[in-house]
Formats: structure tokens, C-alpha cells, sequence
């Protein structure tokens, strides 16, 4: 690793003059500069390290520099570096051919775009259009990406800002125990609850208006939220009811990040649709898609599906995914995120638990986990903002890079990250919750 730190200062010099960042105000923005990066670990041209806890927005899965990852994209890059996407291409083929093995059977066509916004854009005007109905329901703590349909379906802070791009939207309430919304003493409780209060939406709307339930198999960005036993499974029994399409969002939750190839095999329900991007292939190449069940994929048989991007399935991208989930699986990078998850993770954070009082709850799959902050336990007021940048600065003072949401840490390493790291990153947490 050269020592350069001149450079540091060239890129964050000509950041400051030339790049508008996204979800920020510009006017104070301090964008920490990466040099390189290997496995679980970046460093800037100075040298200095960090181990990576937010696996950047939660997508380089298989780690930094994967070698067989980079070959395969200067393979494809010296063979073919474009082709349109109404022509066939071996590796866009391969790719597709990769994702539907580690789908539910019955989903045999994959439809590839940009990312994970576009992937639930045109997973909705898919549902639209097969069952000729326009409203689309979505849990209030949602993330679903910044094109129309996907920021309205997004139930954050974010969705305000694009109400004017679509309609047909409304939000629910999914569960989460710990605020719970329903009064809900247990899991099952908590459950059983919010699937009432699901069925009393879709009611109240007219089932027959009802095109598409969008979920987030595990909310990310809303605070990783694992749903209690009997939730998923509850909702794809309403859709069953009332002919509504269930598309399962498993843009940050698929690809080894919650443990298992995709997150919906924690509770082994099958879909209408799977949207995915970031872990497919760690954001290598930028890609995403929709993996589209058969019924759905030949509705549009003799029917145009009215859709399309000139980089749907773009040569590097695809022979990006086919090497990670090759490597994936030989490599045993997701039965890894499990182990490490449940051995390793999981216990490290209880120890957390008990030992500070500012940890309201840890929860969490694979290596997709979120310490809650509290000011308070008894009343679980969130800690300030404030708080959280104080936390978020010491972090980064002793070399650990987080993934802060509002009063949380998520603690969401790469797939690849070991057990030592692991306890090197939950250490320096540990150093830094005594300091509040």
C-alpha cells in the first residue's frame, strides 16, 4: 500500500468543486476518500485503514477486490464491453441462468436493469399490468430506491420529495416489536397483529384495486427488521386471497447477506417477484433485476412488456455476477455470512446488550445486524442525532467504518468478513459505547 497523502487531498479538493452527493446538503460535506480496499478492509492514499462495517450501502457482499470478480470483468471488458439488449449475449445468458438457480422453482426469466430502484419500478408495472390493477401497498419503514414509483412506494423520510412522480401508492404498518404499533406483547403477537391490521388496508382500499404488496424481505435501511415466524407467510396468504401480486424487495437482503442465497428461504415462501442488485455481484458493475415467476413472464408472451434500458444486462455487469456467484458458492461465502452471523455476531452483540445501558435492542440475520440506541431503556427514546455523530466520529477515529442510520449501528460487514474481524470491529464498538 503506497503512502500518497497528496492525493488525498487532490480528491477530496476536486469532490468538493465538482461533485453534488446524493441525500445531502452540500455546503459542509466532509466525504472521507478511499484508495483501494482488499477483502474487509479499505485505505486511503495516506495508508490509513478501516475495517469496512457498512459493506458500503450494504452491497460489496463478497468483499473488496474479489480476484475471480476482477478477472472475469477484464475478461469481458478485452471480449465485448457492450451489446444491446434485444440481442443474446453468453454471459447476460449465464447471468440470468446463475440467479434462477437460487430462486423458487417456477422462476425461470430474469429481467435485468440498472439497480435496485429500477428493478422495483419495473417489478410494480409488471403487477399493474398482469392483474389490471393500480394500487400498490408498502410498509411505512421502507426503502425502495429514488425513481418514481420506487421513492413514492418508500415509506421514510425520503418519499415526500417524489410524490409528484406516481400514484396508485399506500403504506402500512409491518411489524417491528420493539415499537411496536399494534400494542404487542410477543413476536406472535406482534405477527398475528399486523397481519390483521394488513388485511383491514387491503379491505379498505377494495381488494380489487389492489395490484401489488412491495416488501423488503428483512427492512434494511429501516432498521433491519426481521419479520416473526408466520409474518411472510401471512402475507402471501392474503395475496392468495384477494389475487394480489406479493414482490419480495431483495435488493440489500439477497445474495448471502442475511445468511442464505436469498432471505425468503429463512422462511421458505415463494413470491410473484424478487427484485435484487448490490450483493449479486457486490456492485462490481452496477446491475439489478427482476427475477419474474412463470405465470407473470408469460402474460407478456404474446403481450409487449412496455420497458427497457440500454444497459439491461450490460456485458461487464453480467459476467461480473456469474464470477460472485460462482465464487459464492464455491468459496462457501454465504454459508459463511450464516455461521459468522449466528456464532460470532449474534452472541458479540447480546454481550453489548448487557453491558451497555445505551443499547436498547441488537437484532439481526447473517451478517445484516442492527445495534438500537436508546437514551433512555425504560422509555426507548432514541439517541439524538447529536449523540450519533459523536458515536459515528469515534468509530471512525479508531479505524472502523460504520453503516449509521438515525439511532442505530448496523453492523453489516462483507460476507467474507472472519470471526477476528469481527471481534476487532465489535471491540472498537464496545470502546466507543463506554465513552457515552
Amino acid at each position: 500500500m503506497s503512502q500518497t497523502p497528496d492525493l488525498d487531498a487532490r480528491a477530496f479538493e476536486l469532490d468538493r468543486a465538482h461533485v453534488f452527493h446524493s441525500w445531502s446538503a452540500q455546503g459542509a460535506l466532509k466525504p472521507l476518500v478511499f484508495a483501494g480496499g482488499l477483502g474487509s478492509r479499505l485505505w486511503d492514499h495516506a495508508g490509513r485503514s478501516y475495517l469496512d462495517f457498512s459493506s458500503q450501502l450494504v452491497n460489496v457482499n463478497i468483499g473488496y477486490q474479489h480476484p475471480a470478480v476482477v478477472a472475469a470483468i477484464q475478461e469481458q471488458a478485452a471480449t465485448l464491453t457492450m451489446v444491446d439488449p434485444k440481442h443474446a449475449n453468453l454471459a447476460r445468458g449465464e447471468a440470468a441462468e446463475r440467479i434462477t438457480a437460487h430462486a423458487p422453482d417456477g422462476f425461470d426469466k430474469v429481467f435485468f436493469t440498472n439497480g435496485g430502484a429500477d428493478a422495483n419500478e419495473n417489478a410494480i408495472r409488471m403487477a399493474r399490468l398482469f392483474t389490471g390493477r393500480e394500487k400498490v401497498l408498502s410498509t411505512y419503514r421502507s426503502y425502495h430506491g429514488n425513481t418514481g414509483a420506487a421513492i413514492v412506494a418508500t415509506g421514510d423520510w425520503r418519499r415526500p420529495a417524489g410524490n409528484e412522480f406516481a400514484h396508485g401508492h399506500v403504506h402500512f404498518f409491518g411489524p417491528y416489536l420493539y415499537r411496536t404499533e399494534f400494542w404487542a406483547g410477543t413476536p406472535q403477537e406482534e405477527s398475528e397483529r399486523a397481519l390483521r391490521h394488513l388485511r383491514r388496508v387491503i379491505e379498505a382500499e377494495g381488494p380489487a384495486t389492489v395490484a401489488a404488496i412491495l416488501l423488503e424481505t428483512i427492512p434494511g435501511t429501516a432498521g433491519v427488521l426481521v419479520p416473526p415466524d408466520g409474518y411472510l407467510a401471512g402475507v402471501r396468504a392474503l395475496c392468495d386471497e384477494f389475487g394480489i401480486v406479493l414482490i419480495a424487495d431483495e435488493v440489500m437482503a439477497g445474495f448471502g447477506r442475511a445468511g442464505e442465497w436469498l432471505a425468503i428461504d429463512h422462511w421458505g415462501i415463494t413470491p410473484d417477484l424478487i427484485t435484487f442488485a448490490k450483493g449479486v455481484n457486490s456492485g462490481y458493475v452496477p446491475a439489478g433485476g427482476v427475477i419474474i415467476s412463470n405465470p407473470i413472464a408469460h402474460h407478456f408472451d404474446e403481450r409487449v412488456f412496455p420497458g427497457g434500458l440500454t444497459y439491461s444486462g450490460h456485458p461487464l455487469a453480467m459476467a461480473a455476477i456469474v464470477a460472485a456467484l460462482d465464487a459464492m458458492a464455491s468459496e462457501g461465502i454465504v454459508a459463511n455470512a450464516r455461521s459468522v452471523g449466528q456464532d460470532h455476531i449474534a452472541p458479540a452483540l447480546a454481550k453489548l446488550a448487557e453491558r451497555h445501558d445505551v443499547v436498547g435492542e441488537v437484532r439481526g440475520l447473517g451478517v445484516f445486524h442492527a445495534i438500537e440506541l436508546v437514551a433512555d431503556r425504560a422509555t426507548r427514546e432514541p439517541l439524538p442525532d447529536a449523540a450519533m455523530g459523536t458515536v459515528r466520529t469515534r468509530l471512525l477515529e479508531r479505524g472502523l467504518l460504520p453503516f449509521i442510520v438515525n439511532n442505530r449501528i448496523h453492523v453489516v460487514p462483507p460476507c467474507v468478513v472472519t470471526p477476528e474481524e469481527v471481534a476487532e470491529g465489535v471491540a472498537i464498538i464496545d470502546d466507543v459505547l463506554a465513552t457515552l
